[in-house]
């Protein structure tokens, strides 16, 4: 081993280091929060499946299916089939926990159905995010190998990734207006008696940070990149 030489990638520790911490105990909360209130049965005896249609009834929305799909902490809104899949810790689970969830998931249906637009603009963003963000990693690749036209690889890259790094961002109030709805709406009917909204509020803010920690995250990768980028271009 003699000479060889380990370089510190000192931008990965000061920039993204940070960020796997957050992403780590928000993940953990998520998880810690949802088994403890999973384990506690709500005073009405609602399952998820029930109250995601509660929501869906005190909002006016209607023509949305409910669904049940395997795994843990898998539950979604997917808009194009206008379709409420929650995960069978959910779906036919009558706990605190439960109810969040699945309040939560029928809010992004509501937001689908009012055209709520932070919903309309990330909806528009997540294809073209998705292709340039593929596309983007060969341009970053091909800059650090051709040094000659690194700076043109690099700004496109750059510009690509930002769109990625844009659908983090829009995603935030997305998130946090979904389980402001579903709040709202257990709120003012009652559906949980307050120690049981309590629980229900404190699972969806922990689940409101892993969308933290990845904005967060994607917002200084990027920085890093750009960093990175003008050093090999200097070269």
């Amino acid at each position: 081993m003699g000479g060889m030489m380990y370089r510190i990638d000192w931008s990965y520790i000061v920039f993204m280091l940070p960020c796997l911490i957050l992403s780590l105990f928000a993940q953990a909360k998520v998880k810690s929060n949802f088994n403890t209130y999973g384990k506690i049965a709500n005073s009405r005896g609602m399952t998820g499946a029930q109250a995601a249609q509660y929501v869906l009834n005190y909002y006016g929305v209607s023509g949305v299916r409910i669904e049940s799909v395997s795994g843990n902490l898998t539950d979604h809104f997917h808009p194009k089939y206008n379709v409420i899949r929650l995960s069978q810790s959910v779906y036919n689970v009558a706990s605190v926990a439960a109810i969040g969830v699945a309040c939560h998931e029928a809010g992004h249906a509501v937001q689908h159905a009012q055209n709520y637009l932070p919903n309309k603009i990330r909806g528009t963003l997540i294809p073209a995010a998705k292709t340039g963000s593929s596309l983007g990693w060969i341009l970053f690749l091909v800059g650090l190998f051709w040094p000659t036209y690194s700076q043109t690889f690099f700004f496109f890259f750059l510009v690509l990734y930002s769109l990625s790094v844009l659908v983090t961002i829009v995603t935030l109030p997305v998130e946090f207006d979904a389980s402001r709805r579903a709040l709202a709406c257990i709120r003012d009917t009652n559906l949980l008696n307050s120690q049981e909204y309590k629980g229900a509020k404190k699972v969806l803010s922990a689940a409101a940070m892993t969308y933290v920690a990845a904005a967060a995250t994607a917002i200084l990768q990027l920085l890093r990149l750009i960093l990175i980028a003008n050093s090999r271009s200097r070269r």
